[in-house]
C-alpha cells in the first residue's frame, strides 16, 4: 500500500519560514516533487528532485526561496520555504514518479493529500 503523508503545513506571517515533510511508504521513487493548488486554480508544481539528489528544478516563483531536500534513508522529502509571501498560501502536496522528466513533463503517480500553508 503506498502513502504520501505531508506535514509542516502552518499559518505564518509574511518574511517567515516553513519546512514541510513527506513521508513516503510503499513505493520507491525515483523523483519527487512538491506542487501546490489554490481553490480555483490550477496544480503548480514547484519543485522537483530525482533519487540521486542530482536533479533538481524549481518553478520561478519559488526559486531562491524555497528548497527541496531528501532524506533516503527515511523515505522522507522535504520542502524547506524562505521568505514566505502572501501568494505562497495553498495547499501543498508531494507526488512520486518513476523517472524525472522536470516539473512540466515528469509522469506522477502518487499524491498525498496535502499540508495547508497560510502566509498573511
Amino acid at each position: 500500500h503506498v502513502q504520501l503523508v505531508e506535514s509542516g503545513g502552518d499559518s505564518v506571517q509574511s518574511g517567515g519560514s516553513l519546512r514541510l515533510s513527506c513521508s513516503v511508504s510503499g513505493y520507491t521513487y525515483n523523483c519527487i516533487g512538491w506542487f501546490r493548488q489554490v481553490p480555483g486554480q490550477e496544480r503548480e508544481g514547484i519543485a522537483v528532485n530525482n533519487r540521486e539528489g542530482t536533479s533538481t528544478y524549481y518553478s520561478d516563483p519559488v526559486k531562491g526561496r524555497f528548497t527541496i531536500s531528501q532524506d533516503n534513508t527515511k523515505s522522507t522529502v522535504y520542502l524547506q520555504m524562505n521568505s514566505l509571501k502572501p501568494e505562497d498560501t495553498a495547499m501543498y502536496y508531494c507526488a512520486a514518479a518513476g523517472s524525472c522528466l522536470g516539473l512540466e513533463s515528469t509522469a506522477w503517480i502518487y499524491r498525498g493529500q496535502g499540508t495547508q500553508v497560510t502566509v498573511s
